[in-house]
């Protein structure tokens, strides 16, 4: 297998893994490098296996994207990537997941001179009035509590839900942690709307019973999560979901060979409020990147309780309580998503064997987690020279 560039007419201006600057590739170039190139996307240069994607993992554990092909247990399957629960990315695939963190970051703040970054724990304090969620507790102590559950409260045992109360969460979402923090980052904005809160991490979530292997025993999987959370006058809410629906879904399509791959849907929740999920159309199926959502000021106002005047903030010359807007993706899909995009059969223009044809992952530059120059100079090689 070999890496390489998707359009060899753009240049990226950082190193390997940084950040990398887009420039608009002549169109001559790039035109020559695509007929030189003879390569076409996996799908539609066809394979056995292209239904269930047995052959860009193979691919992947081979190259060192992912882990979990060649430990001593049982080969891992897509599904148990889309949900978490593995053993993680493997040196170049977490090289690729820092680059689209990184373009994500250069595609957030540099945008709006009112967005913000800010940080949060992975875990909160306890909270023992929350019926559901993930707690962080040892396990001596739960099992000291099963022990005593059926003995008397004078023997000083603490009861399961004294343990449970006492126990910390570990968070599901980033939003908690950036609401938590709207009200300081208010102050340094001077209490302008609209303005933004954007973040990065790992967050965990209970993997749906549909996924278990074992249904007596409840999986935990983890994912690294973008949000954008942006707040704005209510008025023009609705105009910032649909601005922002159209600035992510470009974002991620401009990455892409197959930029089609990424599209859009409505949906309205239990509450009805409306909001948008972003899709990759996977071989078996569409998967969500991104969900962006239109929250209203419930959750503000759930945050911070009996105060609200701490939450205003200036739209022209009225004093209002923002509604939230809520961007949040999983880079870790989204990872999986540029592999699948990326795979394609590359044929050797001398000869129509099949075997001569090798498995590409033609990622684009800004994403490739090795850079590699060629120094032609002069010679026979004017096919080089002009890529």
């Amino acid at each position: 297998m070999a890496l390489s560039c998707r359009r060899a007419g753009r240049v990226c201006g950082r190193a390997a893994l940084g950040r990398a600057e887009l420039r608009p590739p002549a169109a001559g170039v790039a035109g020559r490098a695509e007929a030189l190139s003879l390569a076409r996307p996996y799908a539609v240069a066809g394979g056995g296996h292209e239904v269930n994607g047995e052959e860009l993992l193979e691919v992947c554990w081979r190259r060192h994207f992912l882990r979990g092909g060649a430990e001593p247990r049982q080969a891992l399957l897509w599904r148990d990537y889309l949900s978490g629960c593995h053993l993680g990315f493997g040196p170049l695939g977490v090289a690729l997941r820092g680059n689209l963190v990184s373009q994500w970051w250069d595609s957030t703040l540099p945008f709006r001179e009112q967005v913000l970054a800010v940080d949060a724990p992975l875990h909160g304090p306890p909270a023992a009035a929350a019926p559901q969620g993930l707690r962080l507790l040892r396990s001596e102590a739960l099992h000291e509590a099963l022990q005593g559950a059926g003995c008397r409260q004078e023997q000083g045992g603490r009861s399961l839900e004294e343990v449970l109360g006492a126990a910390g969460m570990l968070r599901e979402s980033l939003l908690p942690g950036a609401l938590a923090q709207y009200a300081s980052c208010l102050e340094l904005v001077n209490r302008r709307l609209p303005c933004g809160l954007a973040q990065t991490g790992v967050c965990f979530h209970s993997v749906p019973e549909s996924e278990q292997h074992n249904k007596n025993l409840v999986r935990i999987g983890e994912r690294t999560t973008s949000l954008l959370a942006w707040f704005s006058s209510p008025r023009t809410t609705g105009q910032w979901l649909d601005y922002w629906l159209r600035q992510r879904l470009q974002w991620w399509r401009k990455f892409a060979v197959a930029p089609s791959n990424f599209s859009s849907s409505d949906f309205q929740d239990e509450k009805g409020r409306k909001g948008f999920n972003l899709h990759y159309k996977f071989p078996w199926g569409t998967e969500t990147i991104e969900t962006l959502k239109n929250l209203g000021d419930t959750e503000l106002l759930q945050m911070y309780p009996g105060d609200s005047s701490k939450l205003l903030g200036r739209d022209g010359r009225k004093n209002v309580i923002p509604h939230v807007l809520s961007a949040s993706g999983n880079l870790d899909r989204g990872v999986l998503a540029y592999l699948f995009d990326s795979l394609q059969l590359a044929e050797n223009p001398l000869t129509k064997k099949k075997i001569a044809q090798r498995k590409v992952l033609k990622l684009h530059p800004c994403l490739a987690p090795l850079k590699v120059a060629l120094d032609v100079g002069k010679g026979p090689t004017t096919e080089l020279r002009q890529v």
